[in-house]
């Protein structure tokens, strides 16, 4: 897989993290790896996940990491501006959505700030960073080299999850009406901006990564970090125009809605 430009939202910790160090060490790695956090340099800075990634950066020069507060539409799009300085006229080849909040619970639990703050975070954030950033992702596909042969130029992957599958809906794991709810709103944002991007070149696909070993995920996961990256990034080198607004796991099954 060759990209030239990444970003990956939420790249302190947990998948995100796992996503930058993989693509850094891959044996093309991209030329420009953007690793977006929230705040990289104030109080929540000072976890080992972020100290991690800060070194990464020190020994990985094209690792650049920048302000992105998901929730702010002023942060999203500073750090858009800021992207479009770094890349100059480079455009996107791959953006990652990948932050996101987890507030379990069920009836009784879920209030309307739960609900409201999953939705901010899983749905109108991936949107809207998606959105300051078509520019940068159609110049990728302007300057793309594979433009005549007609295969994709340009990826926006939404993380999701299997628990966002109504067919799937298992009761067993049914008390999370948060963030089940919100990912299936992100997989219908997938659909949809796979519709009107992909006349551009820019494919949209939502990727469930597994049940992973994160602060999220917790402790009892059955896969790691490191599994669940190696299974995203084969399932990105395979992606063709076909699997535009699809719902795929990590490793390449389509998802039922």
């Amino acid at each position: 897989m060759s990209l030239k430009s990444v970003l990956v939202t939420g790249a302190n910790r947990g998948l995100g993290l796992e996503l930058v160090r993989q693509l850094a060490q891959s044996e093309r790695p991209p030329q420009y790896l953007l690793a977006g956090c929230r705040d990289p340099e104030g109080q929540r800075a000072q976890g080992s996940d972020l100290n991690d990634l800060r070194n990464m950066a020190k020994s990985f020069s094209n690792i650049k990491i920048l302000k992105l507060d998901v929730n702010d539409i002023d942060s999203i799009q500073e750090c858009a501006n800021q992207i479009e300085k770094i890349l100059e006229n480079n455009g996107l080849s791959l953006l990652i959505n990948n932050a996101g909040v987890n507030f379990g619970g069920g009836l009784n639990e879920t209030t309307p700030e739960t609900m409201m703050n999953s939705y901010r975070a899983n749905v109108v954030g991936p949107m809207m960073v998606t959105k300051a950033l078509v520019p940068a992702l159609q110049r990728a596909v302007g300057l793309s080299d594979e433009l005549k042969a007609n295969t994709k130029k340009a990826t926006v992957i939404n993380i999701s999850s299997i628990l966002a599958s109504i067919e799937l809906f298992d009761d067993k794991t049914g008390k999370t009406y948060a963030y089940r709810a919100s990912k299936a709103a992100l997989n219908m944002v997938t659909k949809c901006l796979a519709n009107e991007l992909k006349p551009h070149g820019i494919l949209c696909a939502s990727v469930h990564p597994g049940w992973v070993q994160t602060d999220m995920g917790g402790e009892k996961a059955p896969q790691t970090k490191e599994e669940s990256v190696r299974g995203i990034l084969r399932v990105l080198s395979r992606l063709s125009d076909e699997d535009s607004g699809s719902f795929l796991d990590w490793n390449g099954q389509r998802l039922p809605w």
